[in-house]
């Protein structure tokens, strides 16, 4: 079998530092502040992007330049036979249908997986298809694995703040100003393509408590034998309070004892839409289950 190189992009919450480990090329994904060109981990770090957040400076996500994505494919094949690239979910960016159209004059060398993740998810994605590469698996194989798992997995992401919701027109100034006095906290989903809303609740205790609630229903609908530790990954991701984080992760490994987990920070194109302090977890089945 040919050897197989894995391509991901920034939005899986895996660094430079960590894909250079993993032997995982990672793609930085870009972003405009005040009409200047930064990429993330590269030019652009976590405290940066939030002090820039902060101060009101106009951010525009963006995608990966196809000239990059095909000059990083060229380098690849000259020592590697194929190709898997796993990009965020085609949902939420245009990237993921970019890469496929430009893989499509690569005769099935430059498989692009369409599986709908981001952040944990889309780490764990990337960490499945190196273990199918070691196992052996073609380029072809590996995807079409992914993408028959695409479902399995759901996130949800507490939103300590309305002021990036209402700049982006998913509630109004009126709505956002009622609700701050109120302390809501607004409760989105990810399951598949979409970024929803899920539901609304007074204070980040209740808010928790919501998110635990859904995941534990979602596991115990899935994996009746309630062993969710043979069946599935537990995620948890968070914008710039990582001593709010590593709270949120004792919670949820006392709630849900004996399942493999894994923290990141919530990638920066999902959080320049909600702002510092969202609180997030997220499950993923495993693919050899």
């Amino acid at each position: 079998m040919g050897k197989i190189a894995i391509v991901t992009d920034s939005n899986s919450g895996i660094t430079q530092k960590e894909g250079k480990e993993l032997g995982i090329s990672v793609i930085p994904m870009p972003f405009y502040i005040n009409e200047e060109l930064y990429f993330e981990d590269i030019t652009l770090t976590q405290d940066e992007f939030y002090q820039k957040l902060n101060e009101d400076e106009d951010i525009k996500t963006s995608q990966p330049a196809p000239g990059d994505v095909l000059d990083l494919w060229e380098k690849l094949l000259e020592d590697h036979d194929e190709i898997v690239h796993i990009a965020m979910s085609s949902g939420l960016s245009s990237s993921c249908a970019t890469a496929a159209m430009l893989a499509d004059d690569y005769d099935g060398k430059v498989q692009v997986v369409d599986n709908q993740r981001i952040s944990v998810t889309q780490r764990q994605s990337v960490l499945d298809a190196a273990k199918l590469a070691e196992e052996g698996k073609s380029a072809k194989e590996i995807k079409d694995i992914l993408e028959a798992d695409k479902l399995d997995s759901g996130i949800y992401i507490m939103v300590d703040t309305l002021k990036y919701l209402k700049k982006g027109g998913r509630v109004t100034a009126a709505g956002a100003a009622i609700g701050t006095v109120l302390g809501i906290k607004p409760v989105l989903q990810i399951h598949g393509e979409k970024l929803d809303a899920f539901a609304k609740t007074r204070g980040v205790k209740q808010a928790k408590k919501k998110m635990i609630a859904a995941v534990r229903k979602e596991l115990e609908e899935r994996f009746q034998d309630g062993d969710f530790g043979k069946h599935a990954y537990l995620q948890s991701a968070y914008t710039k309070d990582e001593e709010a984080a590593l709270k949120w992760k004792e919670e949820l490994m006392a709630e849900f004892p004996g399942m493999e987990f894994q923290q990141d920070p919530l990638s920066l194109s999902v959080a320049c839409h909600i702002g510092a302090g969202a609180l997030a977890v997220a499950w993923t089945h495993k693919i050899d289950d």
